[in-house]
């Protein structure tokens, strides 16, 4: 039965129209009216719980249609429907209903106030502050809180200094919305002033130091907090737990860990996937293993903190296994599980797996979340299907920088450089702000696709643009970009006079430039640049060594060979690998650890003889070394490419796909070996002799198209 109280209002508003004058003249007794009353407030009290559960079901207009057959609805119930409306994004019909009510508290007030906020309409929000006839603290927070929201920081602080009353919810309010702001040195301040702080004042400040690259700071206040005798509660030991992990804080976080063991905070999920984190941040993936099994339970932010770790961990194999345990046991995965999974399909470059993912990411309706969908378009770019990376692209309705970087990014790598182009174009139409990266992949595209015009152009935008502030890697992706059309000169020129003092980064560039197209004297003077910068880099040493050894000076060769091991200087060794069925197998040049090399070199020795019978004559100034024309060729034969290749030709069925990777060193070691000669005969000779798809890095670094004929590849 609702009390009489909360119906009062409207049973006074609809007196005269209920009760004429001459009723209450008339010799009705009080027993008679009191009667009247009642029969009103039982309505109420029926249809009151009819209209909640309406809205518990999600239908505000099934609640509608119950307080319209309501002789007398209550404030509370009206205030109901409103926030039911307000869940569901009907701002215009919540209005409608608030502007209907004959009488209104100041809880419906503040509903009202927080749903436009909530709903992105800040102007209509201060209409109704300014319109409440007597606005609480509540509403005076509220409204700080939306200005903080809305990034207004200096109207939120106006409105701070202008409240008659504040109470510590405000200034709690206050200290968030600082540190969301990035303003921290001001959240530090006024966490000072605060009068009495509790326990969300100091979770607040730990959490947003924390959030903001402080945590080191972040760790001391926590510290102070203990000190001061405020007991954490578990959002309290969250914050304090990704402090340490970001930190690196192994001793502290192990004492937080005892603490949470003792208090019996071990029972919040959150709290068990901060500790999980935490471990995996500080390499003990074997801790975060054994909190994971010693959990009370198991939800998807537990499952997905263990997957994240086995991701940053390099342990790929197990994090799909707990992916796969989620799938089984019903925990089904969030946007940050898929996130973190095709995370280590990529670390794998297993294609298979990461179709897998996308199929289950379909049928959970996730595939189109631009987070997910981000994660799908950079997984297929690195497992070599640029189109299905470009189809991914398409599906996608939100979509943001990252979504853009990442296609660009994928395009560029592929050699498809109009795509790219075509792709800026839209970021410029669609009114998206491109930043570092997406320089990047466009010079990127424009180096590995032949468009050196594109690139200068596209350069001296961004350069005349102040919202990009070009870098070391821009400053070095075009440097690439001329030097690799033989540009030496103006290469050079740019490195000079570019207004960043050049890093070796930048100097390496030009110097693989000059090995390129053989010049020796621009070559020495990048190389002594980049050894004052950096006297152990091995880079520079194998660059010139290389260029040296193409000239036949091999005493400069042997001199340099001297040096590098005088000064304890060790050259990182060229590899290519192959993944099959999910696991990634490694080969040297001239290797002969892998369990199957006798099978490997048969292939390479029976595709050496089918080479020779059709004329091939391999191009020995490739094989940098001062031996024999035939160690030269025999080291070119069994190069580090052709004996992946020819391992996954034993490995694989006909008509299957082969992608061939090298690590990211390979391009700096690239003169040590030189892959150019190798590769385009690699992409030949599979398709002709095999009938397989290759998809390897071609001559200029991009991934071709896939190869299927000798006649296609000729």
């Amino acid at each position: 039965m609702i009390r009489f109280r909360a119906v009062f209002p409207y049973l006074r508003c609809s007196c005269t129209r209920a009760f004429p004058s001459s009723w209450l003249c008339s010799c009705e007794t009080f027993a008679q009216l009191h009667q009247r009353f009642s029969k009103r407030a039982s309505h109420a009290a029926r249809d009151s719980p009819a209209a909640s559960a309406h809205l518990k079901n999600g239908y505000p207009d099934g609640a509608r249609e119950v307080l319209d057959m309501s002789r007398c609805p209550d404030v509370r119930s009206v205030t109901k429907m409103i926030v039911g409306r307000l869940r569901n994004g009907r701002l215009g019909d919540a209005l409608k209903l608030f502007e209907e009510m004959p009488a209104r508290d100041s809880v419906c007030w503040n509903t009202m106030i927080k749903g436009c906020l909530d709903c992105g309409d800040l102007v209509t929000a201060e209409e109704l502050f300014d319109e409440m006839p007597e606005p609480s603290v509540v509403s005076w927070t509220t409204m700080v809180d939306g200005f903080f929201r809305f990034g207004q920081v200096e109207r939120a602080e106006k409105f701070f200094k202008q409240m008659p009353i504040r109470d510590l919810t405000a200034w709690n309010a206050m200290l968030h919305g600082y540190c969301e702001n990035a303003r921290v040195d001001d959240a530090v301040r006024l966490f000072e002033q605060i009068p009495s702080r509790n326990v969300i004042s100091w979770t607040s400040m730990i959490g947003g130091l924390d959030q903001n690259g402080r945590c080191e700071e972040a760790l001391v206040v926590f510290e102070r907090m203990f000190k001061s005798g405020m007991v954490p509660n578990a959002s309290t030991l969250t914050c304090a737990l990704s402090a340490c992990a970001n930190a690196l804080s192994f001793p502290l976080g192990v004492q937080i860990h005892g603490y949470v063991f003792k208090s019996g905070f071990c029972l919040s999920g959150f709290v068990c996937a901060s500790l999980i984190t935490f471990y995996a941040n500080c390499k003990r993936i074997e801790k975060s293993t054994q909190v994971f099994n010693e959990a009370a339970y198991r939800n998807v932010v537990i499952c997905t903190a263990l997957l994240t770790g086995y991701g940053s961990n390099g342990r790929h194999e197990d994090g799909l296994m707990i992916f796969s345990d989620m799938i089984r046991k019903s925990d089904l995965p969030n946007q940050s599980s898929f996130v973190s999974v095709l995370n280590s399909c990529c670390g794998l470059e297993s294609l298979d797996r990461g179709k897998e993912v996308h199929a289950s990411a379909v049928k959970l309706k996730l595939a189109c979340d631009v987070f997910v969908g981000n994660s799908l378009i950079v997984m297929y770019n690195k497992c070599g299907v640029i189109d299905d990376a470009v189809a991914v692209f398409k599906r996608l309705r939100e979509k943001n920088i990252v979504t853009w970087n990442a296609i660009v990014c994928g395009c560029a790598h592929h050699g498809r450089g109009m795509w790219a182009m075509e792709l800026f174009s839209k970021i410029i139409r669609g009114l998206v702000q491109p930043d570092e990266i997406t320089l990047t992949g466009l010079l990127s595209s424009c180096n590995h696709s032949g468009m050196l015009q594109k690139g200068r152009c596209l350069f001296r935008y961004f350069s005349e643009n102040t919202f990009i502030e070009l870098k070391h890697e821009h400053y070095a992706c075009m440097v690439d970009v001329l030097g690799r059309y033989g540009k030496l000169e103006e290469a050079e020129d740019l490195v000079r006079n570019m207004p960043l003092k050049a890093n070796s980064i930048v100097w390496l560039a030009l110097l693989s430039s000059c090995r390129m197209h053989s010049n020796i004297d621009l070559a020495e003077r990048a190389t002594n640049y980049i050894l004052d910068l950096e006297p152990h880099c091995s880079a520079a040493y194998v660059l010139l060594s290389n260029l040296y050894a193409s000239a036949n000076r091999w005493s400069d060769v042997s001199r340099l060979r001297v040096t590098m091991r005088d000064r304890g200087i060790v050259k990182q060794l060229g590899s290519s690998w192959v993944t099959i069925k999910g696991q990634k197998h490694l080969f040297l040049s001239g290797d002969k650890s892998h369990p199957l090399s006798e099978n490997i070199y048969w292939k390479l020795d029976w595709l050496k003889m089918k080479l020779k019978e059709l004329g091939h004559v391999p191009d020995k100034r490739f094989s940098l070394h001062d031996v024999e024309d035939e160690q030269k060729e025999e080291s070119l034969f069994y190069h580090s490419e052709r004996l992946a290749v020819a391992f996954a030709l034993i490995s694989t069925v006909e008509g299957s796909t082969i992608t061939k990777r090298n690590p990211p060193n390979q391009k700096e070691a690239s003169s040590a070996l030189d892959e150019t000669s190798p590769n385009v005969l690699s992409q030949c000779c599979w398709s002709f002799s095999t009938n397989r798809q290759y998809q390897g890095p071609n001559c200029n670094g991009s991934l071709p198209l896939v190869t299927e004929a000798w006649a296609s590849a000729a």
